[in-house]
């Protein structure tokens, strides 16, 4: 499922570094720190790659 909103994207990708290893878990916040406890791997992997150039900044 593709991202919504730039928000989004940028929310999921946080998620997946910090549920890969690569960020630190205690440095999310708010919607990403949600989806790294309640998203799999490849449901952030697929919301963080959406293109963001079409991609409102935040969805209404």
């Amino acid at each position: 499922m593709p991202a919504k909103s730039k928000a989004q994207q940028k929310a999921a990708g946080a998620a997946l570094a910090a549920k890969r290893g690569d960020a630190p878990k205690k440095s999310l916040k708010g919607a990403s720190k949600q989806m790294t406890e309640s998203m799999s791997e490849k449901e952030l992997e697929d919301l963080a790659s959406t293109k963001r150039k079409t991609l409102p900044e935040r969805k209404d």
